[in-house]
């Protein structure tokens, strides 16, 4: 997490814009040395919780391969 100045944060206002949406850290804007306000990177809520984690989550394992088990039922 990268801090700056408020100074500098206003010289350089359109730069760290573009910085904290490339790389989607947060920079946290200073003024007299104490923590003002954050700058976050703006990330689109998703319009459903089905494949929030799409991407994330990723499994070695052939999923739809059959097993060699026997299952028993019961009637």
């Amino acid at each position: 997490m990268q801090t700056v100045k408020a100074s500098e944060f206003k010289a350089k206002c359109l730069h760290l814009m573009d910085l904290v949406n490339e790389s989607g850290e947060e920079i946290i804007i200073t003024k007299n040395g104490k923590p003002v306000s954050r700058l976050v990177p703006y990330r689109k809520s998703p319009a459903s919780l089905f494949g929030l984690h799409r991407e994330k989550i990723k499994s070695n394992d052939d999923l739809l391969a059959p097993i060699n088990e026997v299952w028993e039922v019961n009637e």
